[in-house]
């Protein structure tokens, strides 16, 4: 599969339709996040049944602002609608697979209760 490009009319349904999704913040001036580009194309080659999107934060500004990008290239590992990781810095590639293996592993409804119980404790607060 290859890379989806990510808008602010198409991030909440390819995000919230799918069970897990990488995204890429980028920009076409940032070196770093040219560098990362082909290492993120091969995954998504690899990962089928993920998700592979980038956001231009230039484009996109107010989607990156949303998620208080403030450094480029930032990947984010969203998991059932649950942000799983997010932090800046390309990764290599042998690193982003080690991620994902990690992402996959995650027991979804252990963090669903945290969710809950955090979203329990600020509302008796």
């Amino acid at each position: 599969m290859t890379t989806v490009e990510l808008t602010a009319e198409n991030f909440d349904e390819v995000v919230g339709g799918s069970e897990m999704v990488l995204v890429d913040f980028w920009a076409a001036w940032c070196g770093p996040c040219r560098q990362f580009a082909p290492v993120y194309e091969k995954s998504a080659e690899k990962h089928a049944d993920i998700v592979f999107g980038k956001v231009d934060t230039e484009a996109q500004q107010q989607l990156a602002a949303a998620f208080q990008i403030r450094s480029i290239p930032t990947l984010m590992i969203v998991r059932d609608g649950v942000v799983l990781y997010a932090q800046p810095g390309a990764l290599p590639e042998a690193a982003l697979e080690d991620l994902i293996e990690q992402a996959r592993k995650v027991d979804m409804d252990e963090v669903h209760k945290q969710v809950a119980d955090q979203k329990a404790e600020q509302g008796s607060s």
